[in-house]
């Protein structure tokens, strides 16, 4: 029988975490790619739980709520999959994070 020692297996969240922490860039097209998610509002949920997976990833869930001037239960809140983050919040949240929103045209224009 082997003696080998194996290193302990890590979740597939914490890698997530890690990776979002280590790759700013990374981390901006993983929220980028959620909030497309949202244009189906069936999936609202995956652009609010991306958002909570970066903050986790920034400092964390306390230390971004404070750096956009919400409580932590707050943001647990407006993060969580049926959140109604209302645009200050979320721009607050983007901005402790090093982040910002953006637009981009859906379909080209009929003139």
């Amino acid at each position: 029988m082997s003696t080998a020692k194996f290193a302990a297996s890590v979740s597939h969240r914490d890698a997530l975490i890690a990776e979002l922490r280590a790759d700013h860039d990374f981390a901006a097209e993983y929220l980028k790619a959620a909030l497309e998610e949202m244009e189906d509002s069936r999936h609202r949920a995956v652009g609010l739980l991306a958002l909570r997976d970066v903050a986790e990833a920034y400092g964390g869930l306390a230390a971004v709520a404070r750096s956009a001037g919400i409580t932590r239960e707050a943001l647990y809140r407006a993060l969580s999959p049926n959140g109604n983050p209302t645009l200050k919040t979320l721009m607050a949240v983007l901005d402790a994070v090093g982040m910002r929103l953006s637009a981009s045209p859906a379909r080209a224009l009929s003139r």
